[in-house]
């Protein structure tokens, strides 16, 4: 997303991304969901939506493929919480909040950092719901994730990597069949 250099060349249906600003990247059909959520915590959820949103430019244009209802129906604690400076939110729903917040910009490639990472069990599963809807909608994913479950379960293909390198490259049914690289790689 240009957030740091990269070495190398970053290529995206045959573009070169590498050095261009994060927002031309977005504009590009790339979406990025850090880890640390990045709200804006003085606005509102709905503000904080509103922001993430595809722009419309030039007459007759539409905006993306996700409304603001679309956000609101897949977690209604945000609609709940719409006026809500999204600064006092619990962790799990500034995390609902940077997902919604970044499918308002209609991206067709996902980036998604540790979606789970210190929520209750019962948001992850609706994370793990919210991923499904993606891939639904014909939305690539490119998800780093611990939570080996959920990764196996949403996956068409898997990657695992041990000291920067990919040590295991296949599909999540070779890795649940592979007990040495569960064994080395994955399990306590």
């Amino acid at each position: 997303m240009g957030d740091v250099p990269p070495k190398g060349s970053v290529r995206f249906r045959g573009e070169e991304l590498v050095g261009l600003a994060p927002h031309l990247i977005a504009r590009k059909g790339l979406g990025y969901v850090p880890e640390n959520r990045d709200i804006f915590p003085r606005l509102t959820v709905e503000q904080n939506l509103i922001l993430g949103e595809k722009s419309k430019r030039g007459a007759g244009k539409k905006g993306g493929r996700w409304t603001i209802d679309d956000m609101y129906r897949m977690f209604p604690r945000l609609k709940e919480r719409a006026s809500v400076p999204a600064g006092v939110m619990s962790g799990g729903e500034q995390q609902m909040l940077t997902l919604c917040r970044t499918l308002m910009g209609d991206p067709d490639f996902i980036m998604i950092d540790e979606p789970t990472e210190g929520l209750a069990p019962k948001i992850v599963d609706l994370v793990a719901e919210y991923l499904k809807e993606l891939k639904n909608r014909g939305i690539s994913v490119l998800l780093v994730e611990q939570k080996l479950a959920i990764a196996l379960e949403i996956s068409q293909r898997v990657y695992v990597m041990g000291h920067g390198q990919i040590v295991f490259e296949g599909t999540p049914a070779e890795l649940k069949a592979n007990p040495t690289i569960r064994k080395e790689w994955l399990e306590v």
